[in-house]
């Protein structure tokens, strides 16, 4: 082949080169352009699907949810066993409020109709012989819930409107009973339209459709926007109920997904990628020249720069042990310069100079597992060096093989951090942290049991002495008289209000407890101490009757409301009350007297509070005792569990108050607290 030839060919070979790399970068820029389309279309169409199968089964709990909670409202209709005509007041009222609901039946046993309310929002038209026909849908609902002895519902039905439209119906019939006994029947209406307008979260049917379907896709009820897209998506969710099932479904319309600005990244990426990887490929026979035309002067001067900057100790060692650099970090580390250390062997006889002496064989014999060729972690150890003024001081070593550019391992470079601080700062905070989770687990178990066990004794034992006074009203009830008289039915109406009271503290009592508890705010409001008293008065001479205690109460006229948690100071004039009541329990102490005062407090000028006072006849307080009266856990009684004290001390100065005791004259002892007015 001529020399003409041969330059031909190698240029045409150079050419080809460069454009086969250009064809390929081309190539690739094109196809991860097609790919990430692609991918960015499957990613936001999964996103948008998942995002509404969430949408439809939150849905479906709202339903389900608001539905159990009419059950309850409805539930509550007979809870009194009401009279035709309050049923239909209250009846009325729950409609207004609950517009789901379009009529509401009173039936008994033979499904004859007492009688109905129905909602001032809409006109039916209702054929009352439809209604009765025992093939109608609510027939049909209390065979289920006969059947199943619990509420059950039927299937949807059809019913016209008066100005000529119609909605689409459901019925819930709820048993009802009296004392065990089947009594009847009660009827409730849905609208599904209405269901889906109050139940389903607004927010949903902005971009979405909402519908109840029949299992076959018959389409009940529909709600929401427009169509507005051109792609569909749809999820669908299962509403069992007892006695039928719904389909809850929500569509939602999206344009084509916009996946420029994804792809615009990946393009950038990609082709960033490919010309990184052309101009290597171009530059790689320029490598030797940059090699040898590297400034010598610049590397030195550039590592310098590093030494300077560095705060890691570095350390360099051949591989017979002799130190060949030091940076200045570690010089400042170990207190020695570089001219005492380079050179210094640590396999020689003397140990290295910023060795401790008690710990110079453990480290030869490291030193010696390290140069048989074992390779050192790379997450580093800890030990301890010495300065050479002698103090010792911990420290982190990395080590790692020592490989030149030839690939040769010529010896070991070794990183140091003096983590005497590190150390200092992670005892300081352990100890600090282990302090502060004992006292916060103690003190949130003593103020949550304290709290528990004090404060729902009252209510529940008040809850048990009117249902025993309950029973005992009814079992009086002589065999000649089956009827009760109307004073009995008033007395056992008293008591099941008193209970229902009761009960409603001790929620009151428990939703205090949380909030106390987790040191939220506390929802104060002015209260007269009036007020105060008299809340715990029955309680309090519930207790006082079976003690034999005499009650004194006394308020200091024009007093100015308290500003305070409600519950939680009542609960702390109970606690005072009845420590005062059981220090008196004694056959020899008489009289019995139990003294609460409320008055305005006049020490050290102070007019912006108010000071109460209970007082006992009791034999007092040992000084042994009183040391430790508030100390959480302590308590004098086998039965008691020392919190009641130290909590009553806590609601107190959560106020801001001050809460102490002192001995009673003649004899007992007076525990006082100050609560703030409302100005």
């Amino acid at each position: 082949m001529s020399t003409i030839s041969r330059a031909i060919w190698r240029r045409w070979r150079s050419a080809w080169r460069r454009w086969s790399l250009w064809t390929a970068l081309i190539a690739l820029v094109v196809s991860m352009l097609v790919t990430m389309v692609w991918l960015a279309g499957r990613y936001e169409a999964s996103q948008v699907q998942t995002r509404l199968e969430r949408d439809a089964a939150d849905a479906v709990s709202d339903v389900r949810v608001a539905l159990n909670r009419n059950l309850q409202s409805l539930q509550a209709l007979h809870a009194s066993d009401p009279g035709l005509l309050a049923w239909e007041v209250e009846a009325a009222e729950l409609l207004r409020l609950q517009r789901e609901l379009v009529r509401l039946e009173w039936r008994d046993n033979a499904m004859r109709l007492r009688t109905h309310v129905q909602t001032p929002y809409r006109a039916l038209m209702w054929e009352g012989g439809m209604r009765e026909n025992s093939h109608s849908e609510a027939n049909q609902a209390c065979s289920t819930a006969r059947r199943l002895s619990a509420p059950a519902y039927s299937g949807s039905y059809y019913q016209p409107h008066a100005d000529g439209l119609g909605s689409e119906l459901m019925e819930l019939c709820l048993p009802l009973s009296v004392n065990g006994r089947a009594s009847g029947f009660l009827i409730a209406t849905y609208s599904l339209q209405s269901v889906l307008a109050d139940m389903v979260g607004a927010s949903l049917t902005r971009s979405q459709e909402a519908s109840f379907t029949e299992p076959d896709g018959t389409r009940l009820a529909v709600l929401g926007a427009s169509r507005r897209g051109t792609r569909m998506f749809t999820a669908q969710q299962l509403l069992d109920l007892p006695g039928t099932t719904l389909v809850l479904r929500l569509d939602t319309w999206h344009t084509a997904p916009s996946v420029f600005p994804n792809v615009l990244t990946a393009l950038v990426t990609a082709m960033s990628i490919a010309l990184v990887t052309v101009v290597g490929v171009l530059v790689r026979d320029n490598r030797r020249r940059l090699r040898a035309e590297r400034d010598l002067g610049d590397a030195l001067a550039f590592r310098k720069a590093m030494e300077d900057s560095l705060v890691t100790g570095l350390r360099a060692r051949d591989l017979q042990g002799r130190i060949t650099y030091v940076n200045p970090a570690f010089c400042e580390m170990v207190g020695f310069t570089a001219q005492e250390l380079l050179g210094y062997s640590t396999t020689a006889p003397a140990s290295a100079p910023y060795w401790p002496p008690e710990r110079v064989e453990e480290y030869r014999q490291r030193q010696a597992h390290r140069f048989a060729g074992s390779v050192p972690p790379r997450e580093g150890f800890e030990s301890e060096f010495m300065r050479k003024d002698g103090t010792r001081f911990p420290v982190l070593i990395i080590e790692a093989p020592l490989i030149n550019a030839q690939g040769l391992h010529t010896g070991w470079m070794s990183a140091f951090l003096d983590i005497s601080e590190q150390r200092r700062v992670e005892e300081l905070s352990r100890a600090s942290q282990e302090r502060l989770q004992a006292t916060a687990r103690l003190a949130t178990v003593g103020e949550m049991a304290s709290l528990l066990s004090h404060e729902l004794n009252q209510p529940l034992a008040a809850i048990s002495s009117y249902a025993t006074g309950s029973l005992n009203l009814l079992e009086s009830v002589s065999g000649d008289q089956p009827v009760p008289s109307s004073q009995d039915l008033e007395d056992v109406r008293m008591a099941m209000r008193q209970i229902a009271r009761q009960a409603e503290r001790a929620g009151r009592v428990i939703k205090s407890v949380h909030d106390f508890v987790r040191r939220r705010d506390q929802a104060r409001e002015a209260v007269p101490a009036q007020q105060l008293i008299e809340a715990i008065w029955p309680l309090v001479n519930l207790q006082a009757r079976k003690l034999g205690v005499s009650v004194r109460t006394s308020v200091e006229p024009d007093l100015p409301p308290a500003l305070c948690d409600r519950t939680m100071v009542e609960q702390v004039l109970l606690n005072l009350a009845r420590n005062a009541m059981q220090a008196m329990d004694d056959p020899t102490i008489t009289p019995r007297v139990l003294d609460i005062r409320v008055r305005r407090a006049a020490s050290n000028g102070h007019s912006g509070w108010l000071e109460f006072s209970v007082a006992d006849g009791g034999s007092g307080i040992p000084e042994e005792v009183a040391k430790k009266l508030f100390t959480p856990f302590f308590t004098t009684r086998p039965e008691g569990m020392g919190l009641g004290l130290s909590m009553c001390r806590t609601v107190v100065e959560q106020h801001g108050g001050y809460f102490g005791f002192a001995p009673n004259e003649p004899r007992g002892t007076v525990f006082t607290f100050t609560l703030p007015v409302k100005i």
